[in-house]
């Protein structure tokens, strides 16, 4: 493509090939843009290779032992279960991450998408540099889209390495801890500590705030804190980590709760108290792109930054860092360099969390609809009341939906039980369509289906339960 340093004319450029970018380079080609796609490390990003997929790999294989091991069933033990932790890692590695990343490849290919290894440098508004091991080449654009996501967060006293991990890290561990600290108890943090608890290990959480999974509702946290409880993980809120002392067999974590100083030796550390955006070394101060205080790119309901002709997406601008987040605004950024009359809508942006049981949101929260100015409604639906969940041995939890009391119309949704990651996509394509109570009480739901707790949690809200 390049003689030397000579530039080469691309029309549109995607920076980073995670699930925002390799999505938006797609849904470009798929509208007849000749797309360059960069990428530095791995097709796939973050998501596919040491994060979403991976750890849900992880999830289920931890899951399946653990049922293995404590049928919910009476009548059904099972005896002499072996677990080989390595071979789990390869099962993970090979059969899920490889299988996933080798398809996407395989599309980028067929949709004619040049990918280029290396980081891409913003040299002015219209020419990039991509730099690798080699040296780098110079291009001129039309369109480009910035897609990098971001990093775990290192924190004073935990610095990275062989004991003090981040995600990436745990993930591709090649033994079992016995004895695992778990810093920062959202999203990941829990996620990753059922694993390994499931799995056999000691884990301790320790959290900032006064409660563990902050960003959901209170009293769906409770069912997950319920779990570890039978799970013996052990949870300190308002712990403050402090150091880690590393030698070659363990690492002690030194923390404070209420002014005492605490610590527990382990085996190793898991810092997860969130993720920081990849906008560091773009260069984009050099084409004026403005970022927010917290480091994010700023952009318009087009997702156009302060240059109409850059773009930005995923975990680099404001909103949830969720993977279908990143992928939803990748196809607006391409249609919008397409021409296309678009933009973003986030009334609907579901949320979950891989616990057990799992959690997820969607829309307004009560608290949320309330500063939007509506009179809610908040009707609930257990678990407990639902047969097919009872029948799997499944019946901790419970949904919510927030309505309008005048209309009926769905604002939001939380839910906590088996399934919920699969279920709260009714609940957002209900506030997607404006739907009210009455019409999901009115949508016949198969029987016996965890999806008869959505028309359950309906019709208390209309006042007409049944089955409760």
């Amino acid at each position: 493509m390049v003689v030397g340093d000579f530039e080469t004319s691309l029309e549109t450029v995607v920076i980073g090939a995670g699930p925002g970018g390799y999505v938006a380079a797609i849904r470009a080609a798929q509208l007849g843009q000749n797309v360059t796609l960069i990428e530095k490390t791995h097709i796939g990003g973050t998501c596919l290779n040491v994060g979403c997929i991976p750890s849900k790999a992880l999830i289920e294989a931890s899951h399946h032992y653990h049922s293995l091991a404590h049928s919910p069933f009476k009548g059904i033990e099972a005896k002499d279960i072996s677990l080989d932790f390595t071979e789990i890692q390869e099962w993970k590695d090979m059969q899920v991450v490889k299988k996933l990343t080798d398809g996407v490849k395989f599309l980028l290919k067929k949709n004619k998408i040049t990918v280029l290894e290396g980081t891409g440098y913003f040299m002015d508004e219209n020419r990039i540099r991509v730099m690798h091991e080699f040296g780098g080449e110079t291009y001129t654009f039309e369109n480009a889209i910035i897609a990098t996501g971001s990093t775990p967060i290192e924190i004073p006293g935990f610095k990275f390495g062989k004991r003090v991990l981040d995600s990436t890290g745990l993930l591709g561990l090649k033994e079992l801890p016995k004895k695992l600290v778990v810093i920062g108890g959202g999203y990941i943090g829990s996620e990753l500590a059922g694993v390994f608890a499931n799995l056999g290990t000691e884990v301790t959480i320790l959290e900032g705030q006064s409660a563990i999974l902050p960003n959901f509702d209170k009293k769906l946290v409770s069912f997950v804190e319920k779990s570890f409880k039978k799970l013996d993980v052990s949870i300190e809120t308002n712990a403050l980590a402090k150091s880690a002392l590393t030698t070659e067999e363990n690492v002690a974590v030194t923390y404070e709760v209420d002014g005492e100083e605490k610590e527990i030796i382990c085996d190793y550390v898991l810092v997860s108290v969130g993720r920081k955006a990849n906008t560091q070394e773009l260069g984009l101060e050099r084409i004026g792109v403005e970022l927010d205080e917290r480091g994010l790119i700023k952009i318009n309901d087009k997702c156009q930054t302060t240059l109409d002709h850059v773009y930005a997406i995923g975990d680099i601008v404001p909103g949830l860092a969720l993977a279908h987040k990143a992928s939803y605004e990748a196809k607006v950024a391409a249609e919008v360099i397409d021409g296309q009359d678009v933009s973003l809508d986030y009334r609907a942006m579901p949320a979950v969390c891989f616990t057990d049981p799992e959690l997820a949101s969607t829309g307004f929260t009560k608290k949320e609809a309330e500063e939007k100015g509506y009179q809610v409604k908040v009707s609930e639906f257990p678990f407990q009341g639902n047969g097919r969940a009872l029948s799997m041995g499944k019946a901790e939890g419970l949904i919510q939906l927030v309505s309008d009391k005048e209309t009926g119309e769905i604002l939001g949704g939380q839910i906590a039980g088996v399934n919920a990651s699969d279920l709260i996509s009714e609940i957002t394509l209900a506030i997607e369509t404006n739907a009210t109570l009455e019409d999901v009480s009115l949508t016949v739901h198969p029987h016996p289906t965890i999806s008869e707790t959505i028309m359950e949690a309906a019709e208390v809200g209309l006042g007409l339960p049944i089955h409760i």
